[in-house]
This record gives C-alpha cells, sequence and structure tokens, in this order.
C-alpha cells in the first residue's frame, strides 16, 4: 500500500464522520496537475493548528476541512455511474494498445527473403534460388539474403542452366527482394518498401521517433490537461492518433511513415492515462485499486492479446493501420459521456460545476448528499484555493540533487526505471527473435500482465517493494539469460516469457516507487523526469532487439544483464511499505536512515518510539489515536502542476487510503473497547 498522510485528532467527532474522513484522498492533484501531489505541511495551518490546540473548549467549532472523498460515500463509491465510467475505460484501453503495439505488425518483414530477378520470372522459386542466389553454409538461413550472382541471365537460360557458374561474381540485390510469407502472411511497410538488409535498421528508427513523439506528446498534453481540463486534453489526443493513424496508411516512404508514428506517438499513454484518472476520482477509495489494476489486467490486456490477430484478419498493413485508427474517433463523444474532473473544475474556481457533476451522480446512483455537506465542501473549497495561492515558496526539480541521500534516491530511481522502460519493451518487441509464431508468441507474452498484476496485488502489502522489484528483475533476468543457453524455438521461447511474466511485475513496481519516495513538494516534477526518462530508455529498446540481426542471443543478453543489475540496485532503495509519505525536502534526506541493508517487511523490526524518521516500515498507532502528534496536519494541495502524462503516480496513490482505513479503523475499534 501506498505511504500514509498524517492527519490531526479529532476526538469529539463522531464516529460516523470520522469513517468518511478519514477515507479522504487527495493524492490527485486539486490544483490543476493530475500527477499524485500527496500532501504539503503547511506551516500556516501548523500554527493555527496548535493555537487551536491550546483551546479545547473550541475544539467543536473546529471542522476539519471537507474535500472531494467526503462526497463519495453519499453517493455511492461504486455505484451504477461509476460501474458505466469503468466500462467506458475499455475503448480507451484499446486505444493505448493500439498506439503502443500496432508498429510491430506494420514493420515486421519476413525472416526469409532474397533477391529478386525479374529475368527469371518464369522458374519457380526453388529455380531461381538454386540459379541465382549464392548458398551459405552458416547461419540460419540456407541462402544468401542480401546478395545475388551477377550474370548475362538471358544467356543463362538459353544454356539451359539450373545451378550458377563458379566464375560469377556476387554483388547486392539489384532489382529489390521476393520473401516467404509463411511468417509474415500479408504486406507489411518493410515488405512492400524492402526494409531489410542495409535498410533492415529502419523499423527500429521508425520506432524510436515514435517514443520521441511520446515525450511531447506527455509535456503537450499535460499542459493542455491542467489549462483546459482533461476531457479536452483526452478528446485531443485520440483525435490526434486518429488523424496520424488513418495518415499512416498512405505513406510511401520511410520519412512520411516516420513523421506519422511521431505524430501517433504525441497520443501514446495519454490516451488512455486521462480516462484512467478521472474515472479513479469518481470510485471510493476501498475501490480504486480494484478499478485501478484491473482496467489494465482485464482491458488492456485483453486489447493487447487481440492484436496479432487483427492484424492477420486485415491481411494488408494498410487495412490494419486504419482498421486500429478509425475506432479512436469514438473518443468524440466522450464530452457527452464522461464527466469532466470535479477536482479540476475546482480548482479552476468552478465549484457550481463540479457539484452540478455530483448531482448527476446522485440522479444515476439513486442516492443524495445533505445541503450541509455541500455547503462545507464548497467552503472548504474556496479556502483551499486562495490559500493555494497564498503559498509563496516554490520547488523545482533540481531540489532532488542538492542534499546526498535524497540525490542518491532520485539518481538510483532514475536508473532503476530506465532499466525496468528498456527491459520491458526490449521484451515486448523481441517476440520475433524467438524462433516461434510471432503472432501466437505475442499473444501469450501480453496475456502474462493479467497474471502479474493478480499476483502483484496479493503480494505488494505483504512483501513490500525493495524486495519484490529486486526479485523480479533479477528473476527476469536469469530466465532471459537462460533463454539464451536452449535451443531456439519452444524452450527460449518459453524461458523469455517467463522473463516477460517477471519484468511485468517490476513495471507496476516501479511505477508505484517513485511516488511513494519522493518528497511531496517535487513529487510531480520528480516522477515526471523519471517518466520521461523511461521514455528515453524505451527509444533505445528497438535498437537492442535490432542486435538479433547480428546474433539472436544479443538482445536476451543485454535485456538479461540490465535485468538483473537493475533489480539489484533496487536493493539501495529504502522501503517504502507502511511509511509516512516524504513531505517536505528534509523529510526526504531523512527517509529511511534506520532501515538497514537486510531489512524486510516479512520480518519486521521493533517499533522504536522516535517519530523523527518518517522511513521506518513499522505499523503505526492510529492517526486517530491520542497520542498523535498534534502539529501534523492535512496541508493543502500543492500549486505545483506536472505538465506530463504520468499513470505512473496516480496508479500509486490510488492503494493509499484503502490500505489505511482498514489498519486506523481497526486500530480505533481496540482503542475505544479499552
Amino acid at each position: 500500500m501506498a505511504p500514509q498522510e498524517r492527519t490531526p485528532c479529532c476526538e469529539q467527532e463522531d464516529s460516523r464522520q470520522n469513517e468518511t474522513i478519514d477515507n479522504k484522498l487527495s493524492n490527485i492533484d486539486l490544483a490543476g496537475g493530475f500527477i499524485n501531489k500527496g500532501y504539503v505541511n503547511d506551516t500556516t495551518d501548523n500554527i493555527n493548528n496548535q493555537s487551536a490546540n491550546n483551546n479545547r473548549d473550541d475544539d467543536k467549532e473546529h471542522k476539519k476541512a471537507t474535500d472531494f472523498d467526503d462526497l463519495l460515500p453519499y453517493v455511492g463509491e461504486f455505484g451504477l455511474y461509476q460501474k458505466i465510467l469503468f466500462l467506458l475505460m475499455i475503448p480507451f484501453a484499446f486505444f493505448v494498445a493500439f498506439v503502443y503495439f500496432s508498429q510491430i505488425f506494420m514493420t515486421i518483414a519476413p525472416e526469409q527473403h532474397w533477391c529478386w530477378i525479374p529475368e527469371l520470372a518464369n522458374l519457380t522459386v526453388e529455380e531461381r534460388r538454386a540459379l541465382a542466389i549464392p548458398p551459405k553454409s552458416d547461419g540460419p538461413f540456407a541462402h544468401d539474403r542480401c546478395n545475388m550472382y551477377s550474370a548475362d541471365w538471358t544467356a543463362a537460360l538459353a544454356q539451359g542452366r539450373t545451378t550458377p557458374d563458379d566464375g560469377w561474381s556476387v554483388v547486392p540485390c539489384a532489382y529489390g527482394w521476393e520473401y516467404n510469407r509463411s511468417d509474415v502472411p500479408y504486406d507489411t511497410i518493410a515488405s512492400q518498401l524492402d526494409w531489410v538488409c542495409e535498410k533492415d535498421n529502419l523499423p527500429a528508427t521508425a520506432q524510436a521517433i515514435f517514443f520521441c513523439g511520446a515525450i511531447v506528446g506527455g509535456l503537450v498534453f499535460g499542459w493542455i490537461a491542467d489549462k483546459y481540463g482533461r476531457i479536452p486534453a483526452l478528446v485531443g489526443t485520440n483525435l490526434i492518433g486518429f488523424t496520424a493513424g488513418i495518415g499512416t496508411a498512405f505513406c510511401d516512404s520511410f520519412w512520411s511513415f516516420a513523421l506519422c508514428r511521431f505524430l501517433v506517438g504525441l497520443a501514446f499513454d495519454n490516451c488512455f492515462t486521462m480516462m484512467y484518472i478521472l474515472v479513479l476520482e469518481y470510485v471510493g477509495p476501498k475501490w480504486r485499486t480494484f478499478v485501478a489494476n484491473m482496467s489494465i489486467a482485464l482491458f488492456f490486456t485483453l486489447a493487447a492479446s487481440l492484436l496479432p490477430w487483427i492484424a492477420l484478419w486485415a491481411d494488408d498493413w494498410r487495412r490494419f493501420a486504419i482498421g486500429t485508427s478509425l475506432p479512436f474517433i469514438l473518443a468524440a463523444a466522450t464530452p457527452w459521456l464522461v464527466p469532466e474532473s470535479a477536482r479540476w473544475l475546482v480548482s479552476q474556481g468552478k465549484i457550481d460545476k463540479a457539484l452540478t457533476i455530483m448531482k448527476k451522480f446522485e440522479r444515476i446512483n439513486k442516492t443524495k448528499i445533505p445541503e450541509k455537506v455541500l455547503s462545507e465542501f464548497a467552503e472548504s473549497s474556496l479556502k483551499t484555493i486562495k490559500d493555494s495561492e497564498a503559498e509563496c515558496r516554490t520547488y523545482s526539480v533540481l531540489d532532488l540533487f542538492k542534499t546526498p541521500r535524497l540525490r542518491r534516491n532520485a539518481i538510483l530511481l532514475i536508473i532503476i526505471w530506465m532499466a525496468i522502460s528498456l527491459v520491458f519493451d526490449g521484451h515486448v518487441r523481441n517476440v520475433g527473435s524467438l524462433g516461434l509464431d510471432i503472432f501466437l508468441t505475442f499473444t501469450i507474452a501480453s496475456a502474462t500482465e493479467l497474471p502479474a498484476d493478480t499476483f502483484l496485488t496479493a503480494v505488494l502489502d505483504r512483501w513490500g517493494r525493495r524486495w519484490l522489484a529486486c526479485g523480479s528483475m533479477v528473476i527476469s533476468g536469469i530466465f532471459s539469460l537462460l533463454a539464451t543457453a536452449v535451443p531456439v524455438g519452444g524452450p527460449s521461447a518459453s524461458l523469455a516469457i517467463l522473463g516477460r511474466f517477471a519484468v511485468n511485475i517490476s513495471y507496476n513496481i516501479g511505477l508505484q516507487y517513485a511516488a511513494e519516495l519522493l518528497p511531496t513538494v517535487v513529487r510531480a516534477q520528480g516522477v515526471a523526469l523519471i517518466h520521461i526518462m523511461g521514455y528515453v530508455a524505451s527509444i533505445v529498446a528497438p535498437f537492442v532487439v535490432y542486435l538479433a540481426n547480428i546474433s539472436q542471443d544479443l538482445p536476451l543478453l543485454i535485456l538479461g544483464i540490465l535485468g538483473i543489475i537493475g533489480g539489484l540496485l533496487c536493493l539501495f532503495l529504502p522501503e517504502t511499505m507502511d511509511t509516512e509519505m516524504p513531505q517536505t525536502l528534509q523529510d526526504g534526506e531523512n527517509f529511511g536512515k534506520d532501515q538497514r541493508f537486510w531489512d524486510m517487511p516479512c520480518f519486521p523490526k521493533k517499533r522504536v518510539e522516535d517519530d523523527d524518521n518518517p522511513g521506518r516500515y513499522v505499523k503505526r498507532h492510529s492517526v486517530s489515536s491520542r497520542n498523535e502528534p498534534d502539529n501534523f496536519v492535512r496541508a493543502l494541495p500543492s500549486t505545483i502542476g506536472s505538465r506530463a502524462s504520468i499513470r505512473a503516480s496516480i496508479r500509486a496513490s490510488v492503494k493509499t487510503k484503502t490500505g489505511s482505513n482498514k489498519r486506523e479503523t481497526s486500530k480505533e475499534r481496540k482503542e475505544n473497547m479499552v
């Protein structure tokens, strides 16, 4: 579970209100950023809180601020409207899978190809190869794929030759190639434009350009989401994907294809993430873990597993491009089906519109929010906006690198996430080098996302992040290395798929780790930086896979070594399970100081009565208990907004309140019994 936030105790409030307020989750930035911002320890609020505590007679008048999550229990945490929104995530999950994976099936080239010689068109394939293509005694192919004999073919046919003359010279292919379509039974842009031999790096280059677009798109549509709202950003990113995807089908050169894929890359991640965040915002805390994980495990996995068979059904890369791009136009209906982010509306001072959305939830879910609660919410939101605007201290991502421990953790997070991103994307794109049918192998490898997510949900909050991230990455590396030591085909493919399963686990842990470890004041910017560096690593991944043209073992060797190194580096990070989120830069610097290298959450240390260090993974007293220090308050959401779309931090934040509510409620009951 994600770390918990400290709140002041309010002993006089009734149990129902305590339970409701304990369910608060303000990790989605109220002030306009859609990144997990956590909470900021506000000095002014601390002083006011201490003053209030000095006068206990006024406690009844001292109300906790009512935030958006306080409204959800009244409208239903997972009512009919939320279920509808959950199902509306399906097309967007398909969109992001199509954007991410479709280029693989557009640019794949058949493994067996040889020079095309027009003068020998009347001969059979076997006769042409026997006469005009030099044989090879080494390698997986019995013939040369990039060279041919130079001869007077008219004279050779007149002589009735069926085998080459020893005096013929060998030259590169002069008239193009012909292909054995047994492994890829349809035309791709790689086979139509002959991206083989000296041009076989072009598919990898086009894929790298796609990820460059993803970096730009994260920044551009992140800014649009903060400035104009989530719905305009969601519609815009999907319409860009639609337009550029359709344009891809009409490309007839590498540079036109690369331009279209760059534009499609603008839509990557954001075409789903915006919807993902919106739905999580309207779901109650105890349902957020289910929605966050199952939307990926079910919808995204299904889309990725179906994609190879859509390519086979289309039977042409142009039809495939159109077929996987046309559905994006459905996003144009989003403004009439999906509500705008209420948190964003509140951050813009549009409280009336936010309340109108909640009235719609009331009507569909057949529930009712008391007018008093709505009034308190409006007052609290106005106060939050005013106080947020009054904050004068700003922070930069460079603050992460000013103190030694925080700098070390930030650098480790960047390196580890780059390793995870490269290994993950490398496994995704290396399925064509495993010696089996690429379509079936891709489907099986994609399906590993479901058990990986399910396993992670079951053990993450028992085994912790550090050792589980290390173990899964190291296991992925070991399986990748073992795949190079067995025969190509079934054995190597099975081990590589197990490596993909393990790195799926690492990927999902990595999404959460940074959001839990970085201080609140720079969390959004820090996670954005880490996320972008992951894209940079993904740019390299296609070229790692390209090394299979030199040796089939090279990609898996590199992925295996990187996996083991990345996994071992995880052990140098502090554990974040059952700890307080660091709020200030000093909290981040002190985080985990009392942890030892071999500490494991499965074998927790005995609790030490010292609350100075937030980096201790021991069970805490309930934040509602009498002994909780009064000088920590729920702070105002920071106004620092991220300009990148980061599913990572949102996925991390959704686990926060669900687990903490259970622990705190249980503790309160025990204390009340005493």
